[in-house]
């Protein structure tokens, strides 16, 4: 069993930068696959980006390459995702989630954090 939990969100203007973190408890954090995925009102939550379970992959999304740049600490059970240039169109809540490597879906997520990016 993992529980997470999100930080870091905020209300920042377009051109700013925030980090979340996301901190897992329970023992094994590095045998997790973890990621972030957004939702904003109105819409489908939608994959943001990935990291393999010793940071040494990750994946994004189109919209967000270049900008959002994720990593963990195994050491202290957290994940992160700075973000950097945000535009409005980024505002959603944001969600982590963690899955052991042979599975396809997502078993555990955090309770998610607001990110309001105003123009």
């Amino acid at each position: 069993q993992v529980q997470l939990v999100e930080s870091g969100g905020g209300l920042v203007q377009a051109g700013g930068s925030l980090r979340l973190s996301c901190a897992a408890s329970g023992r094994s954090f590095s045998i997790y696959q973890m990621a972030w995925f957004r939702q904003a009102p109105g819409k489908e939550r939608e994959f943001v980006a990935r990291i393999t379970s010793t940071g040494s992959g990750t994946y994004y999304t189109d919209s967000v390459k270049g900008r959002f740049t994720i990593s963990r600490d195994n050491a202290k059970n957290t994940m992160y995702l700075q973000m950097n240039s945000l535009k409005p169109d980024d505002t959603a809540v944001y969600f982590c989630a963690a899955r052991r490597v042979n599975l396809l879906a997502y078993e555990y997520w955090g309770q998610g954090t607001q990110v309001t990016v105003s123009s």
